[in-house]
């Protein structure tokens, strides 16, 4: 199980390097949270709908990303979920913060190999965050994939609703979200 996950991360760390440059006529409007407290963003999220990637394509449900601070300035991250089989799939990685003035772009990697491989890592940049950080947006400059995070397992009508204005004002395909099954309770 150990090399599956470092396979899934290869190609996850692949695709984001690949769909995240620079230079990326794509990336043209799309703006991040104008500012985000680490401090109340750290802790449990669960998944409530995405654009998915594909190194998501095993999970069933209750989805949810764990972070916390780490050493080196770095931020913890594991992301979990369901399998078809029962089983609870667990990828570990780390993110550092990209912009300072904002805190609202990261970079993500689960490549550990010598240290933590960033440029073989994903943009994670913080679009929107809800009242008291009930809920945040979450996608990429190219706008390919996109996360919906919330403290709790539902979302109110009026959160889905500001969430998605984020996401059409930013210019992704709502169309594409794939709400996140909540099975049973998470472990």
């Amino acid at each position: 199980m150990k090399y599956f996950f470092l396979a899934i991360s290869f190609i996850f760390a692949y695709q984001a390097s690949a769909q995240s440059s620079p230079l990326s006529v794509t990336s043209a409007g799309v703006e991040t949270h104008a500012s985000v407290d680490l401090d109340k963003y750290i802790g449990r999220w669960y998944e409530f709908a995405a654009i998915p990637q594909s190194f998501q394509k095993q999970c069933v449900g209750n989805t949810t990303a764990e972070y916390g601070f780490a050493n080196n300035n770095l931020i913890s991250v594991v992301n979990s979920c369901d399998t078809k089989t029962g089983e609870r799939s667990v990828a570990e990685g780390r993110a550092k913060v990209v912009d300072l003035n904002s805190k609202s772009k990261l970079r993500v990697t689960f490549v550990n190999f010598f240290g933590w491989q960033f440029a073989l890592g994903g943009d994670y940049w913080i679009l929107g965050i809800g009242e008291n950080y009930s809920y945040a947006v979450v996608g990429s400059p190219g706008r390919d994939y996109a996360w919906i995070l919330s403290r709790t397992p539902e979302m109110s009508s009026t959160q889905i609703s500001e969430v998605n204005q984020i996401l059409v004002s930013q210019g992704y395909d709502t169309c594409k979200l794939i709400s996140t099954p909540k099975l049973a309770a998470c472990k």
